[in-house]
């Protein structure tokens, strides 16, 4: 006899679990854009500043939100020693820590010696003392001497944290708009793209200078292409979930029925910011705001992402 299949959405992996995978991806991301781009493109010692400390805050919080929610704190330990992974190959969470704390190293040495250069720094007490210590001075020679090697090291964890946060999804088979080859690649796009917006406001707000006007209009530019990317994934994911088993049936009309996914997250989130980047890209602005604008959009559109495919979960049961 067959067993009458109940659908059910899930509750626990809510909005604490989106800010993890949001902060997670936004930071790594940051981090990796912006070493990137010192490295290659336009050396800026203000742009690593930001970029490094505010992607390593971002790492901490949405890793102090996922450890506030565990059910044993003490567990944490097995993770954050590196041998589990010879022996627990398939435990996502333990890559994923991994690459959240070496990323973090890495990304704090690559910042390292920008820090010595920088009045700010230099002006805060405690830093300064720290910053002044024998040993701290000998690391920051050596990570200015092999900055390249500091700065592929951190790119490397970064982007394994950034295709880790949707790797986490992908791997949970109960639900099946999480099971799905795609989250992790739209995790990535999305991630880089948020990544692209922060570090536009970021440079739009703390002075528009004429002499970032390339890397502006780079950011823009692939952050338009990002978008777009995005919204072809989507429209493959509307499409796939339709034709899949009837639970990712249910999570589609979830989502495609919610004006919050569609106006919140499609339409502000994407679309909007979508079409005010590409006129800055074909014709540019007067001034900074339309942009900022935009950036702000594509940033609270990277959260409803992932807030709206924590809640739309749907799994199945036989009983």
């Amino acid at each position: 006899m067959d067993a009458t299949m109940n659908f059910y959405t899930q509750d626990y992996w809510t909005w604490w679990i989106a800010v993890y995978l949001f902060f997670g991806g936004l930071g790594a991301a940051t981090l990796v854009t912006t070493f990137l781009s010192d490295m290659y493109l336009h050396p800026k010692k203000e742009l690593v500043l930001w970029g490094a400390w505010s992607g390593i805050i971002m790492l901490g919080v949405g890793s102090v939100m996922l450890f506030g929610h565990l059910l044993d704190h003490m567990a944490v330990i097995h993770v954050l020693n590196p041998l589990v992974l010879f022996y627990q190959p398939h435990a996502w969470i333990a890559w994923g820590t991994q690459f959240i704390l070496w990323m973090m190293v890495w990304g704090f040495l690559y910042a390292l010696p920008y820090m010595r250069e920088s009045p700010f720094f230099m002006n805060l007490p405690l830093v300064k003392t720290f910053l002044q210590w024998d040993f701290v001075i000998k690391v920051a020679n050596k990570c200015g001497q092999y900055c390249r090697l500091c700065g592929w090291l951190a790119t490397v964890n970064g982007i394994g944290t950034v295709v880790y946060t949707g790797l986490l999804l992908q791997s949970f088979p109960a639900v099946a708009l999480w099971h799905n080859p795609g989250v992790p690649i739209l995790f990535t796009v999305s991630a880089f793209s948020t990544a692209m917006a922060y570090l536009l406001l970021v440079l739009n707000f703390f002075g528009h200078k004429q002499e970032d006007r390339p890397l502006r209009v780079f950011y823009e530019r692939t952050d338009v292409i990002l978008i777009a990317t995005e919204l072809v994934i989507l429209a493959s994911f509307f499409f796939y979930l339709q034709r899949g088993s009837e639970a990712a049936a249910i999570s589609s009309q979830m989502l495609w029925h919610d004006w919050g996914w569609l106006i919140g997250f499609i339409g502000f989130g994407l679309i909007v910011p979508f079409f005010i980047e590409l006129k800055g890209v074909l014709k540019g602005w007067q001034g900074p705001i339309p942009i900022m604008l935009a950036s702000v959009m594509v940033l609270v559109g990277g959260y409803l992402l992932r807030h709206y495919f924590m809640y739309a979960g749907v799994y199945a049961q036989p009983w």
